[in-house]
């Protein structure tokens, strides 16, 4: 699954450089700043589509939910300084539900905040062929679709925070709407068995939630899902942040990791 926790760093990624990847440097070396761009791209859309606000400054992009949804707080930068860092504390001081905050430059510290953190890789997929699933995939449109898709998220990501269930909170039907936003779901024999939402911006791809029910794992739906997500943005360079068990199936996928995201959350 993607954007899932890991409790422990992968020294593997640690250092990655241009000399590591010859084929195709200037992807590998731009993958940082632009995951952070397509995650705020994303979370910006969420926000919107749920009716939260929406705050952007230069080193930071940060959106305030309400006591489920929390604040969820996007880095841009490696450098924020005194007064955004201030800015930053206060808005996590004040949220009336969990705080996450992601840093994919891995380079300020905000121990100060009380919350536990870790690291996650950073993966890059170049422009390339994508097999064909072994199941239907299929873009969620119709609200039925989105609800099975996020009912499947909040299971397969333990999401406790939006239990009991109220249908649209997590996936609205606006968010489909918002531009460069796909829902993907996986069918097999009628039944979804898969989710995960991309999002392009700025000629980049990106994926996030993607997840099987626990009552589904290891059958194949989490590949199919990739797949049939991966083959509108075939010809687009691909990101993701991947959690252990998440990553040798990207790995397989052809994606390769080029660095260490980390992550803060109050819970």
């Amino acid at each position: 699954m993607a954007n899932t926790r890991q409790t422990a760093p992968d020294a593997r990624v640690e250092g990655r450089s241009r000399q590591d990847h010859p084929d195709h440097p200037a992807a590998f070396d731009d993958a940082v700043i632009r995951q952070a761009r397509n995650s705020a791209a994303f979370w910006a859309a969420t926000g919107s589509s749920r009716g939260h606000e929406v705050i952007r400054r230069r080193s930071f992009l940060a959106v305030l939910g309400g006591e489920r949804a929390g604040t969820r707080v996007l880095l841009q930068g490696p450098d924020p300084d005194a007064d955004e860092l201030a800015e930053l504390t206060e808005l996590a001081g004040r949220s009336t539900g969990p705080v996450d905050v992601e840093d994919p430059f891995s380079s300020t510290d905000l121990s100060h905040l009380g919350m536990r953190n870790w690291q996650m890789p950073i993966m890059l997929r170049p422009p390339g062929p994508v097999a064909a699933p072994a199941m239907e995939v299929i873009r969620a449109q119709q609200t039925h679709e989105l609800q099975a898709a996020e009912q499947i998220v909040i299971d397969g990501f333990e999401l406790t925070r939006f239990t009991p269930y109220r249908p649209g909170e997590m996936f609205p039907t606006a968010l489909t709407e918002q531009p460069g936003v796909d829902v993907f779901l996986a069918v097999l024999d009628g039944e979804t068995v898969g989710a995960g939402v991309t999002v392009v911006h700025d000629e980049f791809g990106s994926h996030y939630w993607v997840g099987t029910p626990s009552a589904r794992r290891s059958r194949g739906a989490g590949r199919a899902v990739m797949l049939g997500s991966l083959a509108p943005m075939a010809n687009l360079p691909v990101t993701l942040t991947a959690s252990r068990l998440g990553r040798p199936l990207y790995e397989s996928l052809g994606f390769t990791a080029v660095a260490s995201s980390t992550w803060w959350s109050s819970q």
